[in-house]
């Protein structure tokens, strides 16, 4: 039966649309609209409630120092202005600070810089360690000449697999970087080290 009750053509459904002495209203509001509308007032509900909730059990003795350096303007939260704050001598003990600082790490880029050195060794470069034969006769020489190049077969750059060439290639642009940035370390040590030294002079 339910096969000949699905072979009966029916009209569609259509919803019904606003009724013509309410067209100042705009669309008439389905279904699917107001699930959406009504999810968004759900959420905004729950968010008012929470804030209500939070407020209702706030400790009245809570303290903020943002409390006491802030000021409102226009309805704003400012900052108080922090210039001034530190006295000439904090202030040349910070830099002080900061050059220990700075020296610190040029030091240690320094001993990074030793480390990849000594780890790393130039695949370009053949080895140039040479022996010295000494032979009786001519024949005696044509035989250690041969050993000595049958011996000599070393592998070359081509012969290295493709990820050790990379690997060695991204640790010759770190040891590079840090090259650099133990150059400039030490531009900006000297500039402090400057600035230090002019400061001393004006107080």
């Amino acid at each position: 039966m339910s096969s000949f009750r699905n072979a009966i053509s029916r009209r569609a459904y259509k919803e019904r649309a606003q009724p013509h002495s309410r067209k100042k209203f705009g669309l008439l509001e389905k279904h699917k609209d107001y699930v959406v509308r009504a999810q968004a007032f759900h959420k905004k509900e729950e968010a008012l409630q929470k804030l209500k909730e939070k407020a209702a059990f706030r400790n009245p003795d809570e303290f903020y120092f943002k409390m006491i350096k802030t000021r409102t303007v226009d309805g704003v939260h400012r900052p108080e202005s922090q210039a001034n704050k530190y006295s000439p001598e904090e202030l040349m003990l910070m830099k002080t600070q900061d050059m220990g600082y700075v020296l610190q790490k040029v030091q240690s880029e320094k001993k990074k810089i030793e480390k990849l050195t000594a780890m790393l060794h130039s695949l370009d470069n053949q080895p140039t360690n040479r022996h010295v034969y000494y032979a009786g006769d001519r024949e005696e020489a044509r035989e250690i000449q041969a050993e000595s190049s049958r011996g000599r077969n070393l592998p070359s750059l081509d012969d290295v697999p493709n990820h050790i060439k990379r690997k060695t290639s991204a640790s010759y642009r770190e040891l590079e970087a840090r090259k650099n940035r133990v150059n400039d370390l030490e531009k900006l040590y000297m500039d402090m080290a400057l600035q230090k030294e002019l400061q001393v002079f004006t107080f």
